[in-house]
């Protein structure tokens, strides 16, 4: 009855990770977050099918489904999303994507219909215990080919070093590298009634990764605060040196002095604006690709979303590798919609090719003060 209360467990875990991971790749599209998806997807298939067997015994069909789902399609996809997530070259993206097709869908169709052989019990059966030679040769070297992806992910993070996003990244990678491991070894040696329980890690490691992923981060920055400070001092610097003009307040027709101006000035009401900040930190030679699709996306914004208020995205001619996009909408469904929109999405998506890091910081308005021009002039509909 242990067996089968972790079974039972592991697979409701399951269930439960792949709704979060749905929710996540429809509200950030990526290619990691779908591979995620469906290792979850896989993985928990086969432990329902489990339940089933730690009940009634196995037979052929759970145990197809459980290896199916454990010792290939999770490991696999868990693997593939770490690289998509970790690296950033093209080429090194395209040739995995053709070789995770090949190994998906040969191995799939050979341990879908190739002969089965030994009594099963309630225990997790180890996959070379019943599937011949050509159906375990395939299955490790996908387990191969899932080791030398997790290893070239790891790489390109170390490669970028562990400042900044570099430690949440290698985080991310540690929790898949566990969940893959854990659901080999239970493929490959069943383990009675430990099996379930490491699946049930596997399954909490992976969901685990995607919940690092998918939590705003906000900590690359933290130590770049002096590197701004210069940036503006320097500007601020450079503008001591020009005349300057009269206050702004001496040129505008009919205007108020600051002490009429505030003697009977109401207290604001709350505002339901909502803002938000990105940095992106491009990688290189990618600052061309990423300003067209920035560009594409502001028009799309200007044209289609009345209620958000202010798009703008910028280059930092200090620091040709970041942009920053900034956002104002006129509440919280708003920035909803926003989210949601197709091209809004389709610009996430396709960030993956040109972008290592995105810092997001989200803001409430306090206070503001803006000509009546200045979103006429930024956005004009």
């Amino acid at each position: 009855m242990v067996t089968v209360g972790l079974t039972f467990i592991s697979a409701l875990v399951g269930w439960s990770a792949t709704a979060a991971l749905t929710a996540y790749a429809q509200r950030r599209p990526s290619v990691a977050a779908i591979a995620w998806l469906v290792a979850a997807f896989g993985v928990t298939v086969g432990l329902s099918a489990a339940v089933i067997g730690v009940l009634f015994d196995f037979g052929e069909l759970t145990f197809r489904l459980l290896h199916i789902g454990v010792s290939l399609i999770g490991p696999l996809f868990m693997a593939w999303g770490a690289l998509e997530y970790a690296v950033r070259s093209p080429n090194a993206r395209f040739t995995a994507r053709l070789f995770v097709t090949a190994l998906t869908v040969v191995p799939l169709v050979v341990l879908s219909v190739d002969r089965i052989s030994g009594r099963f019990g309630t225990a997790f059966p180890p996959l070379g215990d019943h599937y011949d030679l050509i159906p375990r040769s395939l299955v490790n070297g996908v387990q191969g080919f899932v080791a030398i992806l997790l290893v070239l992910a790891i790489i390109a993070v170390a490669r970028r070093g562990s400042r900044g996003y570099g430690m949440a990244d290698l985080s991310v990678l540690g929790l898949v590298v566990l969940a893959a491991l854990l659901s080999v070894v239970v493929g490959r040696m069943g383990l009675g009634s430990l099996g379930p329980l490491l699946m049930l890690g596997a399954i909490s490691s992976l969901w685990g990764a995607a919940a690092l992923v998918a939590k705003p981060r906000r900590d690359l920055y933290d130590d770049d605060d002096d590197y701004y400070d210069d940036e503006y001092d320097d500007e601020d610097d450079e503008l001591d040196d020009e005349p300057q003009e009269e206050p702004v307040r001496r040129k505008r027709r009919n205007a108020d002095t600051y002490d009429d101006l505030y003697a009977d000035a109401p207290a604001p009401p709350p505002s339901k604006l909502r803002g938000v900040i990105t940095i992106y930190t491009l990688a290189e030679g990618q600052g061309g690709g990423f300003d067209q699709l920035a560009n594409a996306v502001v028009a799309e914004v200007a044209k289609r979303e009345p209620d958000t208020l202010l798009f703008a995205a910028h280059i930092v001619p200090s620091a040709p590798l970041q942009r920053i996009v900034y956002a104002i909408y006129r509440d919280e469904l708003a920035q909803e919609e926003h989210e949601q929109q197709p091209h809004v999405m389709e610009f996430t998506r396709r960030l993956t090719a040109h972008v290592v890091a995105t810092n997001v910081i989200e803001l409430s308005l306090s206070g503001a003060a803006a000509n009546d021009g200045l979103a006429a002039m930024l956005m004009p509909r």
